[in-house]
């Protein structure tokens, strides 16, 4: 008789309770910023002591954690508050389009003329449903590696996985089509401030210099990843039930078999004032804001957007609505996808602006449809209810970080592991520097936190054993970046599991391999960075 896989929550608490131990047997210490001389000019570095021997007028606080471990569901809400908050309002907005029935319209309509394009000869061969997959990765795997979409990736698991269902396969398509194309790119970061951008400015390195490379890299880690992912959607293809998720995927499949019923095409009225307010409020941020600043790493485009825009929604409104309210909704849900890239590439939004956007998505949809206030409200509940789940995992798993940090040991742990560095060869140099980050990514999941760490500590270091600072950049990008998509101290995963309703243990054993591979291509890539003359290295 097989085991009983212990419940997602049951793991993640046993976690907790390692953190808790580890805080009885590693000695408490912490890093300090400390400005010195070298070689004639100040410099300030990170410089790490111990509990007992802080410098006069510094105090950490910490003690060793016992009771703590059941107030760490408490705190780690607290701490992971804005993440929770994001899912349940994006959990109630969708509800609420959902119940339009808009999505399935959409999603019956694209695999309708998807269908059709399969009779030409190349496209049957290549297989539409492939075409697709890799379309919809590459563009999240961009919007990964230029400005660092991870938190914005769980709106979007929504949408992709009951299309992944539709098509036949299953919720981990539905994920690897936004999330681990995301963080492919997250992992191949070409022009992302939050990781390449503070890391470079640490290490004293021109902004986003040695792009040559990691465009190249880049390029190879999506062309791995994305190989893995249409290996397993071909088996998913030919079997369905050789999904690890088949059972638990009966919710999705329950969920999608209503877009059999007949639809009913119409446009209220009400659409059409929705439609009018719409456009009434573009028009005045059109006129407040004649010009948008998109910033993509150091490069800056001025464009007038916002009116560009607010003049296709008049046209596009008009041409949905005598269709149906359904397309009407469908644009409602576009619209809401472009301000959101041009929310955070242009005004610096983050889950807070984008969780308000998505909901005024939600209330219109069902205004659009003749929702009374009451019933919108119930429908926003009843996705609360829903996705509440997943907003649980959540603050359990921030719990673990609040552990090891009251604990006071997450510098000592990146202390010890930087000790480890001894007298290498280059190339075990750079992979010793690449396995560090890798570990220290499963305890501090935040790439620029890392980087704030790290990079002082060892930029310096690769000038003493001949690494360019280049390399070591390479080093914490790639360590950075593919153990996000396992590790559980990561929010976002967990949140992206819980709204997908995938347990955590069944994602370790799909995606153990695809990291696996991932992390042995990352040390093959660093090995160049250090035997050749690349540009910028």
């Amino acid at each position: 008789m097989l085991k009983k896989v212990p419940h997602t929550y049951v793991i993640v608490f046993a976690i907790i309770v390692l953190a808790a131990v580890l805080t009885w047997v590693i000695p408490p210490g912490k890093y300090i910023e400390e400005t010195r001389l070298v070689d004639g000019r100040e410099q300030t570095t990170l410089v790490f002591y111990h509990a007992d021997q802080l410098p006069e007028g510094r105090v950490l606080d910490h003690q060793v954690q016992t009771w703590q471990v059941f107030s760490a569901l408490f705190n780690g809400f607290v701490r992971q508050a804005h993440i929770i908050i994001f899912i349940l309002m994006i959990g109630g907005a969708f509800w609420i389009m959902n119940q339009t029935r808009a999505i399935d319209v959409g999603i019956m309509a694209f695999l309708r003329r998807t269908r059709r394009l399969e009779g030409h000869g190349l496209l049957r061969r290549l297989g539409m449903d492939n075409i697709i997959i890799v379309m919809v990765m590459l563009l999240f795997s961009a919007f990964g590696a230029i400005f660092g979409m991870s938190e914005e990736t769980i709106a979007f698991v929504i949408i992709l996985i009951p299309l992944a269902i539709s098509m036949g396969y299953d919720s981990i398509t539905g994920v690897c089509m936004v999330y681990i194309a995301a963080h492919l790119g997250f992992a191949g970061a070409i022009l992302n401030p939050f990781t390449i951008g503070i890391a470079q400015g640490l290490a004293d390195l021109p902004l986003f210099s040695g792009i040559e490379y990691r465009l190249f890299a880049w390029l190879v880690i999506n062309a791995v990843g994305i190989a893995f992912v249409l290996r397993y959607v071909a088996r998913i293809r030919k079997n369905p039930r050789a999904s690890v998720m088949y059972e638990e995927d009966a919710y999705w499949r329950q969920r999608e078999s209503g877009q059999e019923e007949a639809v009913s095409y119409h446009t209220p009225r009400m659409a059409w004032v929705v439609w009018g307010v719409i456009l009434g409020v573009l028009g005045i941020y059109s006129f407040l804001h004649p010009t948008t600043t998109l910033t993509i790493g150091t490069s800056s485009i001025h464009l007038t957007i916002l009116p560009v825009l607010a003049v296709a929604f008049a046209l596009a409104g008009w041409l949905t609505l005598r269709k149906s309210v359904h397309f009407f909704i469908l644009l409602l849900l576009a619209y809401t996808i472009l301000f959101l890239i041009i929310g955070v590439m242009g005004y610096g939004w983050y889950v807070m602006e984008i969780a308000t956007l998505f909901l005024a998505m939600g209330i219109a949809s069902g205004l659009s449809v003749n929702k009374s206030a009451n019933d919108i409200a119930n429908s926003f509940l009843d996705g609360v209810k829903d996705i509440l789940s997943a907003a649980v995992i959540v603050g359990l798993a921030g719990g673990i970080i609040v552990v090891l940090e009251d604990g006071g040991v997450i510098d000592s742990i990146l202390y010890g592991l930087s000790k480890s560095l001894g007298q290498f060869g280059r190339v075990a140099s750079v992979g010793v520097m690449y396995v560090i980050q890798t570990i220290i990514n499963i305890v501090i999941p935040s790439g620029s936190a890392k980087a704030a760490i790290t990079m002082p500590i060892m930029a310096p270091f690769s000038d003493l054993i001949g690494i360019s600072r280049q390399a070591t950049v390479m080093a914490f990008q790639f360590g950075d970046g593919f153990t996000n998509m396992i590790t559980p101290t990561s929010g976002v995963l967990i949140a992206v599991l819980g709204v997908a309703r995938i347990p955590y243990h069944k994602w370790v054993r799909w995606v153990a391999p695809l990291i696996a591979l991932l992390i042995l291509l990352g040390f093959l890539m660093l090995i160049p960075t250090v035997t050749m003359q690349l540009n910028g290295f």
